[in-house]
């Protein structure tokens, strides 16, 4: 029998529900409202939340101090790179785990995730030696790997579970077809785990648009992304947050946009299976 719901317990549920999630975006609004402050205002006690002096003048000093563009360009790179190597290993290798599964399946997905336990401080020095015996230091090259690396055991596991829910028998239909391993793939497989990939797709770049242990310890000019970008705000002197909140404002404002016109679709494919 249903549970009868009252229009008191909705309206309960709905405040509940914007409360949580005003208390989640303040930080962002907060920054946001920082970046267009003075540094006197940004520092000034009690806080002012919107009757203050707004200015862009902390968004034209950042465009002025430092390349924006460049900075951009290489988080798109990194990000959208190490995104698409890691769906390509990823797919073949979750397809084999969900349809072709042996003794030692979930021991080799749980020995996957494990690594993801492990602090990145612990392996820095032998990364970074490697990294500086092979010239990858500051290079695209070598933050797309280290990325890819670092994300794919979520992007395997996301995989696996989508892939568990589409029925064996379409393939099996395939196969009876003649259908080739790799037109199963193709045509058969990832047409179907749309949601599924979609979600784990946007999901690793945002993971990899927001890595900053990585990014600020093997690139320094070159191949710095904008994570270096707003860590270069916080010097010696001290921390100038109306500029800081501008550069992370700035950031951010690609990912965020990313994200809010392709929400649908990530809580589509998150919830991929969920009801049969």
């Amino acid at each position: 029998m249903a549970r009868k719901v009252t229009g008191r317990h909705v309206v309960i549920s709905t405040a509940g529900a914007w409360i949580a999630g005003f208390v989640i975006f303040f930080p962002i609004l907060w920054m946001v409202l920082a970046s267009f402050k003075t540094e006197l205002e940004a520092f000034a006690t009690p806080p002012s939340f919107l009757f203050f002096h707004w200015t862009t003048e902390n968004y034209v000093t950042v465009q002025e101090r430092s390349d924006y563009l460049h900075h951009a360009l290489n988080s798109l790179i990194v990000a959208g790179g190490s995104t698409l190597i890691a769906m390509l290993i990823a797919i073949p290798a979750a397809w084999s785990m969900a349809f072709s599964p042996t003794k030692r399946t979930k021991d080799i997905l749980l020995w996957m995730l494990s690594t993801k336990m492990m602090p990145p401080v612990g392996v820095l020095v032998p990364i970074y030696l490697i990294y500086k015996n092979l010239g990858l230091l500051d290079t695209r090259t070598g933050l797309v790997f280290i990325l890819c690396l670092g994300n794919l055991p979520i992007v395997i596991w996301m995989l696996f579970t989508y892939f568990k829910e589409i029925p064996k028998d379409i393939l099996e239909a395939a196969r009876m077809d003649g259908a080739t391993i790799g037109r199963e793939l193709i045509y058969v497989l990832t047409p179907m785990a749309i949601p599924g990939l979609a979600s784990t797709l946007l999901l690793n770049l945002i993971l990899a648009w927001n890595e900053a242990f990585w990014t600020l310890n093997l690139s320094t000019l070159e191949a710095a992304p904008l994570t270096t970008f707003i860590a270069s705000y916080s010097s010696p002197e001290g921390l100038f947050w109306a500029r800081l909140s501008a550069a992370s404002t700035l950031a951010i404002a690609p990912i965020l946009i990313i994200g809010w016109f392709s929400q649908k679709q990530l809580v589509r494919g998150l919830t991929f299976g969920a009801v049969k």
